[in-house]
């Protein structure tokens, strides 16, 4: 396979404005939104899991990015705003905060990630704690022997939720030229500090979101802008691309909620775009599906220093540029390095083999992506984009897997036959392993019998 380079457009941190022509995108330099959903969505035609969303279990997730509580408005909720520098005596270090006492321990390393010497600019998302973070690097040559020849900063931010923080990516991205320019002139950001500072409802426990868990009828009513981490100009058509057919390996991964990790150099920032499209590739619909089983949790940006925290972690995926982490086989399930993906565990590796039902699924998605493209150049039909293909495509699929499983599994004769499996879009016989280990996680009790082959 041809490798891909990691340069892609998405570095231009480019925002997309809305389709509607009577809509203007924010144009505020400092990132505002106004927190509206955006323009309303057409109703969805043909064959649709139109189901109602989850509630009622015990682990209802609130629409990451709206809200923890009917009081908490994900408008204005940064809880810190820091700038990071590289000196060459101490190394990586947080040069100024705000709040001056909050923990910022772990942050000067998550928001340079190592190896940004070589690059100019970059962007990254990370978690620290129970909060994510974006921050936005640059390095500047400077005419200095103490410094090197290299001035290199980062400008960053933390929030309870990742869905928003796409809106302050340009701010960062202007402050930490600013800094580069002129270090030490912090009032823009003690400014934007004072009037973006969450104010946490009072029973928040700062949890971390998991990753999006939409329904149909949340993702007609939030998708714009709400959902997404940013506006990147074909997010999910490079991932798409990047991948090829390697996409079906790691939808099935993502929906056995296993440890998945990606590897690359710098840049970052597509990368951690990679952990999010990887994210939307487990989201299922129906009620009470998954409420057993680990949360597919994004940890975005990691270095050593997220060794402790992973060694608990029973489903996640992160990005790193640490090749150390490839030797750590004990922290993850899944390693991607470009397009190359790979698991040490012998019992998953039947799964990295593509079938005719992958092959055919990735036809189909192909194909629905032409015809969208078709539509909106010929037609100028704006009712949808890639991102909403994209998602839909596989909650339909997942939908799909689930409701067949659970009608067999409540009918009086609870097996799964041949017919059932091609009925969910799988190969009855490429697909074998991936259903036995789906049947597992998911805890569903049914007897799959495939010619003759019988476990349950």
């Amino acid at each position: 396979m041809v490798e891909q380079s990691d340069r892609a457009p998405l570095l231009d941190w480019e925002e997309i404005p809305p389709p509607d022509p009577n809509q203007a995108a924010p144009s505020q330099p400092d990132g505002r939104g106004d927190g509206s959903p955006g323009r309303p969505r057409s109703e969805l035609t043909g064959h649709r899991w139109n189901r109602p969303e989850p509630v009622g279990t015990d682990r209802t997730i609130p629409f990451p990015g709206l809200s923890f509580s009917d009081q908490w408005e994900e408008k204005d909720q940064i809880v810190a705003v820091f700038v990071v520098t590289f000196d060459t005596r101490s190394g990586n270090m947080v040069e100024w905060c705000l709040p001056h006492d909050i923990n910022l321990d772990g942050v000067e390393f998550k928001s340079m990630a190592s190896g940004s010497h070589r690059i100019t600019s970059d962007f990254i998302y990370f978690r620290k704690g129970c909060y994510f973070g974006l921050a936005c690097f640059a390095n500047m040559p400077v005419e200095s022997e103490l410094e090197r020849g290299a001035r290199m900063k980062s400008v960053g931010i933390l929030s309870p939720s990742y869905t928003l923080l796409y809106r302050y990516m340009h701010f960062l991205e202007n402050q930490v030229r600013h800094q580069l320019q002129c270090p030490g002139q912090y009032s823009p950001l003690e400014a934007f500090y004072e009037d973006k500072k969450a104010v946490l409802p009072p029973a928040g426990n700062g949890l971390v979101n998991a990753c999006p868990t939409w329904s149909v009828t949340t993702i007609n009513r939030c998708m714009h802008p709400e959902m997404k981490i940013t506006h990147p100009a074909g997010c999910m058509s490079q991932f798409i691309q990047f991948f090829g057919e390697q996409i079906m390996v790691l939808w099935k991964f993502a929906l056995l909620r296993k440890r998945l990790l990606i590897f690359s150099p710098p840049p970052v920032g597509v990368v951690c775009y990679r952990v999010y499209c990887c994210c939307c590739l487990a989201n299922v619909s129906l009620p009470g599906i998954g409420v057993s089983v680990p949360e597919l949790r994004p940890f975005f940006y990691i270095n050593i220093a997220d060794i402790t925290a992973l060694e608990t972690e029973l489903s996640y995926v992160a990005c790193t540029t640490e090749k150390i982490f490839e030797e750590k086989k004990e922290l993850y399930d899944v390693y991607i390095d470009n397009q190359n993906v790979k698991t040490h565990r012998s019992h998953l590796q039947p799964l990295l083999r593509l079938n005719a039902a992958d092959k055919e699924k990735y036809r189909k998605l192909s194909e629905q992506r032409q015809m969208l493209l078709y539509s909106q150049e010929v037609d100028g039909d704006c009712t949808s984009n890639e991102e909403d293909l994209f998602i839909l495509f596989f909650m339909e699929l997942n939908n799909r897997i689930f409701q067949t499983l659970s009608e067999v599994a409540g009918s009086t004769d609870p097996t799964l036959t041949t017919e059932h499996v091609r009925a969910m879009g799988l190969d009855p016989q490429g697909d074998r392993s991936f259903l036995v280990h789906l049947l597992e996680v998911y805890g569903i009790d049914v007897t799959l019998v495939i010619d003759n082959l019988c476990c349950s």
